[in-house]
């Protein structure tokens, strides 16, 4: 089955994926965690938004892969492959707030460390990289794991990092997840090796706002390429029960808001995102 052809109202059954049990070390050493893999070429790790590997977010991974990569894309929190609905999204939601894996809000955060998942990823780079060779690793995080991918470029095979609209902390509009001292080492690797952080968000994003964006141009200079899509390009049409309750402002860039058609401008993002893993992975 195409990519295009795929009816995003029903669960993806993720058929075309391996579903793998990796063990790397993390925050907590030998931890393992399902990651479903695809595709031939460089590695790009996929990270999905809340709540969980929905068919958008499968659709996604599928272009990454169709565009000439091997996508990784770890099961962080809920249901893979499932339509979201609005309890059992809620659920999740609430489950990844207060696990120990992730740092959701500010004031719950008083050390100021960034999400111990990190870890575990920055190892997962390390491992695809290893598996698939080439110059480095890809990642994108979405959402909830949006600023992960910042965080990953602290591993140095991860080359081309992709931050589409960063939601956290949830509390905290004008504050990243990345604590001062981390933000200060990703600048450095930045400089260091010549990367740059591609990062979207949609202008009236409840969740991504313009204070967030502007913390990270502060923090990393013109290291940080922040794009912003106006409201307006953001699909409105048959939405999931989960994002008609709880999304009720455009900010799912390449997933649920995406509209694929020729000139629009979420198609573009994408289109763009694919081009920058091309022109930092492929020899």
């Amino acid at each position: 089955m195409s990519t295009s052809s795929r009816d995003l109202n029903q669960p993806d059954a993720l058929e075309d994926f391996t579903r793998r049990t990796i063990t790397l070390d993390g925050a907590t050493p030998g931890v393992s965690k399902t990651v479903h893999v695809t595709g031939s070429g460089p590695a790009v790790i996929v990270m999905a938004e809340m709540p969980g590997i929905s068919p958008h977010v499968a659709r996604f991974a599928r272009w990454v892969r169709d565009a000439g990569f091997t996508v990784y894309m770890p099961s962080l929190f809920g249901d893979d492959g499932a339509v979201p609905d609005e309890a059992r999204s809620a659920e999740v939601f609430q489950h990844a707030c207060v696990s120990a894996e992730f740092r959701a809000f500010a004031k719950g955060n008083p050390d100021g460390k960034a999400s111990p998942v990190t870890q575990w990823l920055r190892a997962l780079a390390r491992f695809a990289h290893e598996e698939c060779g080439g110059p480095g690793v890809g990642a994108i995080g979405m959402c909830f794991t949006g600023n992960f991918a910042l965080s990953m470029t602290l591993e140095e095979s991860v080359l081309a990092p992709v931050l589409s609209q960063p939601s956290l902390p949830l509390d905290e509009p004008g504050q990243v997840e990345s604590p001062p001292e981390e933000l200060a080492a990703v600048r450095e690797r930045l400089e260091k090796d010549d990367l740059t952080v591609l990062a979207y968000r949609f202008e009236g994003d409840n969740f991504c706002q313009a204070e967030r964006f502007a913390r990270y141009a502060e923090a990393l200079g013109d290291r940080f390429d922040g794009r912003v899509l106006p409201d307006e390009a953001a699909n409105t049409r048959d939405l999931s029960p989960f994002h008609q309750k709880f999304v009720t402002t455009p900010h799912s860039v390449v997933t649920v808001h995406l509209v694929d058609e020729e000139g629009e401008p979420t198609r573009r993002a994408r289109d763009e995102i694919l081009d920058f893993f091309a022109d930092r992975l492929k020899v």
